[in-house]
């Protein structure tokens, strides 16, 4: 079966997340360990205690992600004995996931990915004055409809299309006067919007302070081609070349998350089994929404593990 290893982005974090893995696993609890000396932080502790606000902020949630993450992939492979390339044939993530693809992959440190979502995570943040900008839903809108209503909503402001998670749901990004009238503009339309609760107005144009950030620090890391071939947001389409990644991590940071194209070209490619590694299972239920035929698992917990490991056995 032709698998494809696929990480969660922000909004996937929770309280606890990693704690049952890092008691049944020492594997996860010296890759926490890990990322707390690289970050000089306790960021373990956060995610397993919390407290919830500290843990939600951007620059906490990012590499916190990573890190469940990349602790699942370890056991897997120290458990089952094998490594990721023996049994997946791509990775993908959504968004801050794709770093979480390429640490799994071997392409780039665990240390140096966490100082990077670190960065990625404040240079967000402070790209936009807090209320500045601001972030909306459409549901039941194709990505042509949404990149209409963003046209016209724009009216001299940023609003962009910053992700495309599957049919029906495309999330606009931007200034908040701009996103206010998108929302407005969709119902008029007989569309379902919804403003969503952010802390900025992620993959817009509004970013490219943080994406010329990230530029700085990502030519200063080393990145090797992954052991498996990425399948990046921007383009939606396989690479391993170092020096291509790093180009479309930067264009990640304001570009659209082509996610629903994400899956369709692992279709194509056969992937008959999508596997989100990681906390949470948003990604299970958009490749579920996108094509019925991909089979989706998730794992997290310990409990889910030892399951996937059976099947990848």
């Amino acid at each position: 079966m032709s698998r494809a290893f696929v990480f969660p982005g922000q909004g996937s974090q929770a309280v606890g997340m990693g704690r049952e893995l890092a008691e049944a696993f020492p594997v996860a609890r010296q890759l926490f360990e890990e990322i707390d000396e690289a970050l000089k932080q306790k960021l373990s502790k956060l995610m397993f205690e919390g407290p919830e606000a500290d843990l939600v902020l951007t620059e906490n949630a990012q590499a916190a992600l990573m890190a469940v993450s990349v602790a699942v992939v370890r056991v897997l492979e120290s458990e089952g004995k094998f490594r990721l390339a023996d049994k997946c044939a791509y990775v993908a993530g959504h968004s801050l996931g794709e770093y979480s693809a390429l640490a799994a992959a071997g392409a780039i440190s665990v240390a140096d990915t966490a100082r990077l979502l670190k960065l990625r995570g404040q240079a967000m943040q402070k790209a936009v004055p807090v209320g500045a900008g601001g972030m909306a839903a459409l549901l039941g809108v194709e990505l042509s409809l949404a990149e209409e209503i963003a046209k016209e909503a724009a009216q001299g402001e940023v609003c962009d299309c910053a992700n495309d998670n599957g049919p029906g749901q495309v999330v606009l990004s931007g200034a908040k006067e701009a996103i206010d009238r998108a929302v407005e503009l969709a119902k008029a339309k007989g569309k379902k919007a919804m403003l969503l609760t952010v802390s900025a107005p992620f993959h817009c144009a509004l970013m490219q302070p943080a994406a010329d950030a990230m530029a700085e620090a990502l030519a200063g890391v080393t990145l090797a081609p992954p052991t498996v071939p990425l399948v990046p947001n921007v383009t939606a389409t396989e690479t391993s070349d170092p020096d291509t990644i790093r180009d479309l991590l930067v264009k990640q940071v304001t570009g659209l998350v082509r996610w629903r194209e994400t899956v369709i070209f692992l279709k194509e490619k056969g992937v008959e089994q999508m596997i989100e590694v990681g906390a949470g299972k948003i990604l299970s239920g958009l490749v579920k929404r996108i094509d019925k035929e991909i089979a989706p698992f998730s794992a997290h917990t310990p409990a889910e593990v030892e399951a996937l490991l059976k099947t990848l056995s």
